[in-house]
């Protein structure tokens, strides 16, 4: 079964596990190399993203993660995790991973009291609208040339992808459909095929 790691150092950690396991993968809790060393793909759950920097630096995490995605390793960030994923962050001079070509305003959909359920068509997905809770969100302002834009609330880019990383400005975890976590699935089985035809 393929082994997807959450990083646990803050956020909705809990929440994605279960979501995976109801999507039929194994999570697993990721706080050092070590353990990424031991995962197919990560994602990167909700938080603040300025602490989750600070800590990926502190627990050596940071180059790691980097180099796994770069050679290969499907990635999802939500909502914080997209910040930290993303190549720059309009606005403000906050350091992060650049690992997707995208431009990101933090809180841009507004403050926790503003935070709503929207619903989203997101064509990847086939059928039926999916339930997008926004919980001070970012949003995307750019996209660069090889990203696929997924879904738009409001005109804003909210689900991106580009190659082997995922990105959402929403939290699926915290709904009971699981399609988009089956869609990160299906990425992960992609890139294994990828490297199986490459090998």
């Amino acid at each position: 079964m393929t082994r997807i790691g959450i990083l646990a150092l803050q956020g909705d950690v809990i929440e994605h596990a279960a979501a995976l396991r109801r999507a039929g993968a194994s999570p697993s809790e990721v706080k050092t190399p070590a353990e990424l060393a031991t995962v197919d793909a990560l994602i990167i759950p909700g938080g603040e993203s300025t602490t989750v920097m600070k800590l990926l630096e502190r627990v050596g995490l940071t180059a790691p993660i980097v180099q796994r995605v770069r050679a290969g390793m499907p990635l999802w960030g939500t909502c914080m995790g997209m910040i930290v994923a993303a190549r720059e962050i309009a606005g403000v001079d906050q350091p992060s991973l650049g690992l997707i070509d995208i431009t990101v305003r933090r809180n841009a959909f507004g403050r926790q009291n503003e935070s709503a359920e929207v619903e989203l068509q997101i064509a990847a997905l086939g059928g039926k609208p999916f339930p997008g809770i926004f919980i001070r969100a970012p949003w995307i302002e750019r996209c660069g040339p090889a990203v696929e834009l997924l879904a738009e609330r409001d005109g804003r880019g909210v689900m991106v992808r580009e190659g082997n990383v995922l990105a959402t400005s929403f939290h699926p975890e915290l709904t009971a459909d699981s399609r988009v976590h089956r869609y990160f699935l299906d990425m992960i089985r992609s890139e294994a095929g990828n490297k199986s035809s490459a090998a």
